[in-house]
């Protein structure tokens, strides 16, 4: 055999498994997307007046309005790979105060979405996770609870605190999410929680005030962040919240033992460069083993593409690797 011919075969093998080392680099394999949800058929029925409310500050976007079932879920992470989702319950949309009027059976409408979300995990409790939704702020969160307390499907509980209008600076709402923590800590719940309640008047201030008074009602139990501390994308807002817990963790290790933060939303192509290194930066000092993969399907809709769009934040292959292995304990 020449040189030549032995330089070509070489060439050609190395060709054949590049395209593959590349992807793989690239994009991960996640195995368990940690934030999606799915509405239930009860959402559904009211979202026209929910989206068409005066009280809300945007239109509803097309993705969050489409009527899509579980099966649009299970295609979008089998294309994907993802063996898992953590499904979040939109029960609370039905007692949110963005609405001008609250829909008469409010409550009989969180207990049917909730239902179905917890159903998806009874069915299927090899592929989803359900966590109930309420508003904290609300006299029928904790009967909520309650009600669901002891029941196996039932991984966690969904808060979302701009849809709740929650405000860190009213002492009296603060002590209302605690109290709600402490019921769903007390349940042996995961508490997920969007805590970026508006898009002015947010930061550092009341990262702190979460981390003081609402933080330590878990009592240990898993906290998971959505949208590292932020709403989507990455901003100055975002990045001064996520800096507040990069100190917490650096002083107090052990109070961030069972904290996480998720990804969901982050689309880093739209993200300036400057930012997207802010942010490794803080992940980095909080350490990377409390970043999950999510996404906030079905805002992002093909999982692969999303996934394969988070490579371009500046973490190297080992680093990336790690992130997208992490799962929630």
């Amino acid at each position: 055999m020449t040189f030549a011919r032995l330089v070509a075969i070489v060439a050609i093998a190395w060709l054949s498994v590049a395209p593959s080392g590349a992807a793989d680099r690239r994009a991960p394999v996640v195995r368990v997307d940690h934030h999606v949800h799915l509405h239930a058929p009860a959402i559904l029925a009211i979202l026209p007046d929910y989206c068409a409310s005066p009280g809300r500050a945007s239109k509803c976007d097309a993705d969050f309005t489409r009527p899509l079932a579980v099966a649009d879920l299970r295609r979008a992470m089998d294309d994907a790979g993802i063996r898992r989702a953590q499904v979040m319950s939109t029960a609370y949309l039905a007692e949110s105060p963005l609405m001008t009027a609250l829909p008469p059976n409010h409550a009989a409408i969180v207990r049917a979405a909730n239902d179905f979300t917890v159903g998806l995990a009874r069915a299927q409790p090899a592929r989803f996770s359900a966590y109930i939704g309420v508003n904290p702020l609300t006299p029928t969160a904790l009967p909520e609870i309650a009600h669901w307390r002891g029941d196996r499907h039932v991984a966690g509980i969904k808060l979302h605190l701009a849809n709740s209008r929650f405000d860190y600076h009213r002492p009296e709402q603060v002590r209302m999410l605690a109290g709600v923590v402490r019921a769903a800590a007390s349940a042996r719940w995961r508490i997920m929680i969007h805590m970026r309640h508006r898009a002015e008047g947010y930061g550092a201030d009341e990262a702190r005030i979460f981390v003081s008074k609402v933080l330590p009602a878990a009592r240990g139990t898993t906290v998971q962040i959505a949208h590292l501390a932020g709403w989507g994308g990455v901003d100055s807002a975002t990045l001064a919240a996520l800096g507040v817990f990069a100190e917490t963790c650096e002083h107090d290790r052990p109070r961030c033992a069972n904290l996480y933060f998720d990804l969901a939303a982050i689309r880093p192509e739209s993200v300036p460069d400057r930012d997207k290194a802010a942010l490794v930066g803080l992940m980095r000092r909080i350490g990377l083993r409390h970043f999950v993969p999510a996404s906030d399907w079905p805002f992002m809709r093909d999982l692969r593409a999303y996934y394969a769009g988070l490579r371009m934040l500046p973490l190297s292959d080992t680093e990336w690797r790690k992130v997208a292995r992490n799962v929630v304990r």
